[in-house]
């Protein structure tokens, strides 16, 4: 019988976010493609140094072994390298004993479009537009951000922390705030208490997780999820009756009343934070991973945008 990806969690991966390319991107935009080419052959038996999202993957990836062997997470790595410049990423891949089996090295052009036909829960690149294109086609999508702190959590525990509004739920409500203000916010949240909020990008991949969770049983899971978000407990009954209406259940949630995030996410340990707003994306990767998704009403002015251009992606 041919494998699937069904009933599978699938995360897909730029080869920069999985593995540190620093050093060829360099020689890439100051000699150009053909020096590009000539490095990586050349280097194509150095073993690359751990990319930002590593410890992530490799994390996921672990789960299936968690299990018992069984394949309920898979990693699809995405590339604008053709195959011939991407032979290091294939052999550092064997060499940290990764088990990525399908791929796409897209010879220069963006790998973004393969996200859909892979059946993406996750897409996770450093490049801005890419993440923004699959973000707009309803994909789950993060722009991988270069962490200050080098700090990992040394487990096999995967730690997941999510902002709210924007990532987990709609923008409904962020976009109240923005427009009206905090009070504003505050009374149209207690007068909704009752009234779910509308999913945001990030759901699906929530509720993928979840069930994986619950497939551990009485087992202690190795997966641990949190909502770190910026509401005070004043607003915090439509959180919960939302996640109460969708059947999620979040391991932790904290509400900071508008505190710096980077702290908290320190102590809960996170692998990956996503957030859609780049003031809490700065506070997050002075700790921990952080993945900026573009999404929603902070992000439709010109302050909203980590990035104003797009980075070439290998």
């Amino acid at each position: 019988m041919p494998d699937t990806l069904n009933d599978k969690l699938v995360v897909a991966i730029s080869s920069r976010a999985l593995f540190n390319l620093e050093a060829g991107h360099k020689v890439f935009e100051e000699e150009g493609l053909e020096a590009y080419r000539h490095y990586q052959v050349a280097h194509e038996d150095c073993v690359l140094e751990p990319g930002e999202a590593f410890p992530l993957v490799r994390k996921l990836l672990n789960i299936n072994h968690l299990l018992g062997d069984v394949s309920r997470v898979e990693v699809i790595l995405l590339s604008r390298n053709s195959a011939d410049t991407g032979l290091r990423v294939f052999n550092s891949i064997e060499e940290y004993g990764l088990d990525i089996r399908r791929a796409a090295f897209c010879g220069g052009e963006s790998p973004y479009r393969y996200v859909p036909a892979f059946n993406s829960h996750l897409f996770l690149s450093t490049d801005v537009d890419d993440v923004r294109k699959a973000l707009a086609d309803g994909f789950a999508a993060a722009t991988v951000l270069s962490s200050i702190s080098k700090e990992r959590q040394e487990t096999d525990e995967l730690r997941i922390a999510f902002d709210g509004d924007a990532v987990i739920f709609s923008d409904e409500a962020e976009r109240v705030y923005q427009q009206s203000g905090l009070q504003a916010f505050t009374e149209a949240e207690r007068s909704s208490a009752h009234q779910p909020l509308p999913g945001g990008p990030f759901k699906p991949f929530l509720a993928m997780i979840q069930d994986i969770q619950l497939e551990f049983g009485e087992r202690h899971c190795p997966i641990r999820t949190a909502l770190v978000t910026a509401r005070s407990t004043t607003a915090h009954e439509r959180v919960i009756r939302t996640l109460r209406s969708w059947n999620i259940r979040l391991d932790e949630a904290i509400f900071l009343g508008g505190l710096d995030k980077g702290a908290f996410l320190k102590a809960f340990q996170a692998d990956m934070f996503f957030d859609d707003q780049v003031r809490h994306c700065d506070s997050a990767r002075a700790h921990v991973s952080t993945g900026h998704v573009p999404h929603g009403v902070t992000n439709e002015s010109k302050e909203g945008v980590f990035y104003t251009e797009s980075q070439q992606e290998e």
